[in-house]
């Protein structure tokens, strides 16, 4: 049997009660095609980039699937009837990681090195002290030419 990383978008008015129904319902679709469901994470609602079907949010699912084409496929097909899905997206993977996913390990702002990544606000864009220019009195002054 193959491995397969699925991610599916719920609607954003649905509750967290229908949306593990709805992991439920597919988790029973792939056992009844002869394939097991190993790790399910509920990245929660989450915004989305643009709006999809007129929604700005979606519940975000992951699941680790280890099962045959066919169950996939059923599941798809499923996932492409429901009015309550808004995306689906399965991946074929090589194996399934045992940490949890990057959307669940918390990442703090304060994690980041310094400088990189950051506006001259932050603390970033730093290129030490000014060299000295000398004294601009010695300098002749052109005149502006707005002026002249």
């Amino acid at each position: 049997m193959a491995l397969y990383e699925h991610v599916f978008l719920a609607r954003q008015d649905i509750t967290p009660q229908q949306v593990d129904a709805l992991v439920e319902q597919y988790k029973g679709v792939i056992e009844a095609n002869g394939g097991k469901v190993g790790r399910v994470e509920n990245w929660g609602l989450k915004s989305l980039t643009y709006r999809i079907k007129k929604n700005r949010k979606a519940h975000y699912v992951l699941m680790d699937i280890d099962a045959p084409a066919p169950a996939v496929h059923e599941v798809e097909r499923q996932m492409r009837i429901n009015e309550d899905i808004l995306r689906y997206m399965t991946i074929a993977v090589e194996k399934h990681e045992e940490a949890p996913s990057a959307m669940m390990q918390k990442r703090d702002r304060d994690d980041r090195p310094r400088g990189e990544g950051r506006g001259p606000r932050e603390g970033g864009f730093d290129r030490g002290p000014r060299p000295d220019r000398g004294d601009r009195e010695d300098r002749p002054r052109r005149p502006r030419e707005d002026r002249a």
